[in-house]
């Protein structure tokens, strides 16, 4: 059976104001395709209008602002999440990640939409201890943040969803970079680039994913992808050292040489964890922010993706050159490469 990307068709979007659904929304209308967007805010997404895509204002939260702009369309992108790490007010989580989710299935569900797909991440398997693992994983345990355990009960309603019939396919990618992030990665990226980087945590591991390779899976997945498979949209595998070495050989800027085992810290966290939810919000929101950062592994295995959606992903190297220069001229630095 064919599925998905049809000539002209119609997609309803979430979070296309985001770093990743901009960039989907971009790709569809390059490709022909009409889109309306799920905006909360018109006047913030003049750059999504200029490219050619509808704009309806609305919220995830209100199920209601949603039905108007998805009746009739051909297929829906759920991308809209909430990431924060180290957060004292974690309620949005659960509204946005959660209950969002909920909503916006529902909706689909009830208007008939032939073909959606949600992103997940693999941030739901949390920390994976260094094992590169499949879609059959499972994990069990506490997760790391409340960003992991909400985006993971995400993930099994849209797997409840799925076995009720719902025509949906589960994209998982890993860490998202490129030009225009504004996440964390951006943050240590720039701080490398201003030599005001101190240290470097020696086991924490990502699996990186281009921004434009990443957002072609997702239209892939809605081409090609099985309504009930979900796919890892893993990037290589690459700890923070590696990647920080390998800008240092695109730019000639030192990486940090204080490459530090943060094993001590966490494991003083796993001492505190019987008390942790007893503890003032500011000292659990600190603790969170160390169980991710001092030396998790996020990692996945993209053979999938590459086997039944024909994904492509680029080296490491490849994307941060392009990167770091577009961050080096946004710092006033000129590159030489």
């Amino acid at each position: 059976m064919a599925y998905g990307l049809w000539p002209m068709a119609l997609y309803f979007i979430t979070g296309a104001t985001g770093f990743l659904g901009g960039e989907v929304v971009r790709q569809l209308i390059a490709g022909g395709h009409r889109v309306r967007a799920l905006v909360r805010s018109p006047d913030a997404a003049s750059a999504l209008a200029a490219a050619g895509a509808e704009l309806h204002e609305g919220d995830i939260t209100h199920p209601e602002s949603m039905r108007a702009p998805m009746t009739g369309a051909d297929g829906v992108f759920h991308i809209a999440g909430w990431y924060k790490v180290g957060v004292l007010d974690r309620s949005p989580a659960v509204d946005i990640n959660v209950n969002g989710t909920r909503n916006v299935l529902t909706l689909m569900r009830e208007l008939g939409v032939p073909k959606g797909v949600y992103t997940s991440t693999l941030a739901v398997n949390s920390d994976t201890h260094g094992q590169v693992v499949d879609e059959t994983y499972r994990f069990t345990g506490k997760y790391l943040s409340v960003y992991d355990e909400t985006k993971a009960q995400a993930h099994h309603l849209a797997d409840q969803f799925i076995a009720g019939g719902l025509p949906l396919v589960i994209v998982q990618p890993g860490v998202i970079y490129g030009p225009g992030d504004t996440s964390s990665v951006r943050l240590t990226l720039r701080q490398y680039l201003q030599r005001k980087l101190p240290v470097v945590p020696k086991k924490t591991a990502f699996c990186w994913g281009y921004i434009e390779d990443v957002a072609r899976g997702h239209l892939l997945a809605m081409e090609q992808g099985r309504p009930g498979r979900n796919y890892f949209l893993a990037g290589p595998v690459h700890t923070m050292i590696e990647a920080l070495d390998i800008a240092q050989s695109i730019t000639h800027i030192p990486a940090p040489r204080i490459r530090v085992n943060l094993g001590a810290m966490l494991a003083l966290v796993g001492t505190v964890a019987k008390i942790e939810p007893y503890l003032p919000a500011a000292a659990q929101a600190a603790f969170e922010n160390l169980r991710v950062v001092g030396g998790a592994t996020y990692l996945g295995s993209n053979a999938r993706a590459v086997r039944e959606l024909g994904w492509r992903v680029r080296p490491l190297a490849d994307g941060l050159r392009a990167t770091l220069r577009a961050e080096m001229l946004d710092l006033g630095m000129t590159p030489d490469f």
